[in-house]
């Protein structure tokens, strides 16, 4: 078992992480995910409320399970982005539910971490830091000062948003890994994302360095997850993940002014507003078509790469071809992840 297991003792191995995909990832999916042996996430976005009532889904949702109801921590992850919320706000969210991890990401400057986890670790110290990060001198300089449990270091293959510069895991991982050794840190568990659909993905994640993985693409296509119909059909559609799908700042300036940091852009499929974009039309006319598609009963989304509204997807998502429960998605990539390395430890 791996260390950052020994906090997280539910859990199977090599563990399993759906991503806190804010607006997507809800209580269902988190405690489903957590069942299966897994770490399941809670993507909180801008409204605490919403963040209580998922937080409430998954710990109702545990009272059948003794062994998870019976936890010092809510056996979930709940995830939080610092650059459009307020510290004061989160706090008492924290406190009240202690979950097993406080997952941030996209802190304003990479130096605001350590605020938010000194507090975090004050009202709730069994809660666990986790932080993520794009590169290898933030993974080093989030450590330094943060000094996270877990990073999650994230591939420029994830789909969503992520740092614009970045590498794949392939070698993000290792690099990471090497430096943060170098640098005394190596007792900071390491998780990877981006890209990863399937067992063999976990599988080379795992031989690169991480102590768990990451999916989020994959679980757009479980029965728990929050999404509209459309924008799976698009996803479950897709193949060839790298040509269907691009990393752009446009998809943050489709309903006005990009509020996100400088350090990030995000990566969807290629929705008719970016090649609007890419052909030379306006941006205030990309703008104009797009919200008046997304007060449609279809939200903006379409399939055949035809929507309006972004439609966040990692380039595995020609991996991602059909419907199933998130705990029979967990189990079923976790056992592909044993047999490939059993095959490979034998060749």
């Amino acid at each position: 078992m791996s260390t950052i297991q020994k906090s997280l003792p539910w859990t199977s191995t090599p563990l399993i992480i759906n991503a806190p995909m804010a607006g997507f990832a809800g209580g269902a999916l988190a405690s489903a995910v957590t069942i299966a042996g897994g770490l399941g996430m809670i993507g909180g976005l801008s409204n605490m409320d919403d963040a209580r009532k998922e937080l409430r889904i998954a710990s109702e949702t545990f009272a059948s399970h003794p062994a998870l109801s019976s936890s010092t921590v809510l056996p979930v992850g709940v995830g939080f982005l610092p650059f459009v919320l307020k510290l004061e706000d989160v706090l008492p969210v924290i406190e009240e539910f202690k979950p097993a991890v406080v997952w941030l990401f996209a802190a304003k400057e990479l130096d605001h971490y350590a605020e938010w986890a000194a507090a975090t670790r004050k009202i709730s110290p069994e809660s666990k830091i986790w932080i993520q990060v794009g590169s290898v001198a933030a993974a080093l300089q989030v450590a330094k000062t943060a000094k996270p449990d877990v990073l999650c270091l994230q591939g420029a293959d994830a789909g969503g948003h992520g740092f614009e510069k970045g590498a794949g895991i392939v070698s993000l991982v290792p690099e990471a890994s090497d430096t943060l050794a170098r640098e005394k840190f190596s007792h900071i568990s390491l998780v990877a994302s981006g890209g990863i659909a399937d067992g063999r993905g976990i599988a080379a994640a795992l031989t690169l360095g991480a102590q768990g993985v990451v999916m989020g693409t994959r679980f757009l296509a479980s029965k728990e997850v929050i999404v509209h119909p459309k924008y799976r059909a698009a996803v479950l559609e897709a193949s060839d993940g790298g040509q269907v799908t691009t990393r752009s700042k446009l998809f943050d300036q489709l309903r006005g002014p990009n509020l996100w940091p400088e350090l990030y852009d995000g990566r969807s499929l290629v929705i008719k507003s970016h090649d609007d974009f890419v052909n030379g039309v306006s941006l205030e006319d990309i703008q104009k078509l797009h919200n008046e598609a997304i007060v449609g009963g279809d939200k903006g989304f379409d399939t055949g790469l035809q929507g309006r509204a972004a439609i966040w997807a990692g380039t595995g998502v020609g991996l991602v071809n059909k419907v199933e429960g998130a705990g029979e998605i967990v189990k079923t990539v976790r056992l592909e992840a044993k047999q490939i390395l059993s095959t490979a430890a034998r060749l």
